[in-house]
């Protein structure tokens, strides 16, 4: 029996030698301790840290995969999968989360996408062969002066006439300024932002909708960008903003990098079938596959995280987690609220901006800077994630309440 007990006693040892064995690269080895530490109070940023997917990194690298060049190449709803590629879990994953967003299973075509970025490229870039297959002319495209900068860097790539509407103070873009702005000579590409860069805005898609209906004649299209708000909003009493019938858009672009907690940029995108099927045509013989999205090689191994994430998080559990955040950015601006600090945080969201603190708490907090004279200047502001629990908020308040 002592035998036994020193036997394992060894394996143990070993076994948690391994896990934090040195990389044998003194300066990795120094940023992955840096790293580690600062993770747990970074909260200027949407990104999600406590990340979900040890257990797929063990299965990835036990099971022999991690030494295999597998390639998403190819369309993973219509085609026969390609024979290298992960397009089976891709089209469960795109099954999975159409209907979140009001999709059906009959009428929905997406792939799992680089990043928030390549999700809004394939949005706009839908969008423009959409209008012009439609009507025979190149579209306008309207986005607010708050939306995430790759929708104008994404426009000027594809050579798109832009028109950058203005928002309120909040962040929030504004139908009387749409309906000024209107050429109604040509298509429409409306660009709405759910989750504003820095303020966390969510644009009014009824509102603006109704400016566009006094145009009966105007072809329109609308795609969402909603990177953040767009993964948890589908667990909330909030879910209707995301549904395309209700709220009428065509395409939408979600990260998986952020609320999902995928740890590397990935995301989702969503469109009709109308909208795939008003696409120009590449038919490539060699892969067997009508080439409609823009890249050809694609990440075989992002459908798989996200695939294990349904499987083993799931709608109850993202559900609680998005409760979560919620309680938590009200609860940041409440306490903010009670030691006088100036802060505001928009409807629907789960950042919170304010008076920017010292230079020391932006270093600690890894808070993400902002300026708006209208808010009295110099901003920062925090996104509350699920890794921001209330007793790190009492800390971050308590300090705040030191220096004012």
């Amino acid at each position: 029996m002592k035998k036994r007990l020193v036997l394992l006693a060894t394996l143990l040892a070993f076994a948690l030698s391994l896990s934090a064995r040195s990389s044998g690269f003194k300066e990795l080895d120094k940023w992955t301790e840096i790293w580690k530490e600062k993770c747990s109070s970074m909260f200027g940023y949407p990104v999600n840290e406590d990340s979900p997917l040890e257990g797929f990194y063990r299965w990835f690298v036990s099971s022999g995969m991690s030494k295999l060049n597998l390639n998403n190449v190819g369309d993973p709803i219509t085609d026969e999968p390609f024979p290298l590629s992960t397009h089976y879990f891709e089209r469960e994953v795109i099954e999975f989360f159409a209907p979140l967003y009001g999709y059906t299973k009959s009428n929905v075509w997406g792939i799992v996408t680089h990043s928030g970025t390549d999700g809004n490229n394939h949005g706009i870039y839908f969008g423009a062969k959409y209008l012009y297959n439609k009507t025979g002319k190149m579209p306008v495209v309207y986005v607010s002066d708050e939306a995430h900068y790759s929708n104008l860097r994404l426009c000027d790539l594809q050579n798109l006439d832009v028109r950058i509407i203005k928002s309120d103070a909040m962040g929030r873009m504004l139908p009387d300024e749409l309906e000024k702005a209107l050429d109604v000579s040509r298509p429409v590409l409306m660009v709405y932002a759910m989750g504003s860069t820095f303020k966390g805005a969510v644009d009014d898609q009824v509102a603006l909708n109704a400016v566009l209906d006094k145009h009966p004649g105007l072809v329109v299209y609308r795609h969402v960008d909603a990177a953040l708000f767009g993964g948890y909003l589908p667990f909330t009493e909030h879910n209707d903003l995301v549904n395309c019938v209700k709220m009428r858009y065509e395409s939408i672009a979600i990260s998986g990098h952020k609320f999902f907690g995928i740890d590397s940029p990935s995301g989702l995108f969503l469109c009709s079938r109308e909208v795939y099927d008003n696409q120009n045509n590449f038919n490539v013989t060699y892969l067997n596959s009508n080439m409609r999205m823009i890249n050809c090689s694609r990440d075989a191994i992002q459908p798989l995280k996200f695939w294990w994430l349904i499987q083993t998080v799931g709608y109850d559990n993202w559900k609680k987690q998005a409760q979560q955040m919620m309680e938590c950015a009200s609860y940041l601006k409440q306490q903010l609220d009670k030691i006088g600090w100036p802060a505001w945080q928009n409807e629907y969201s789960n950042t919170v901006f304010f008076k920017r603190p010292s230079a020391e708490i932006i270093e600690r907090y890894t808070l993400a800077l902002g300026n708006d004279e209208r808010f009295g200047g110099e901003l920062a502001h925090i996104v509350v994630m699920q890794h921001l629990t209330k007793k790190k908020i009492d800390i971050i308040i308590s300090e705040l309440q030191k220096c004012k």
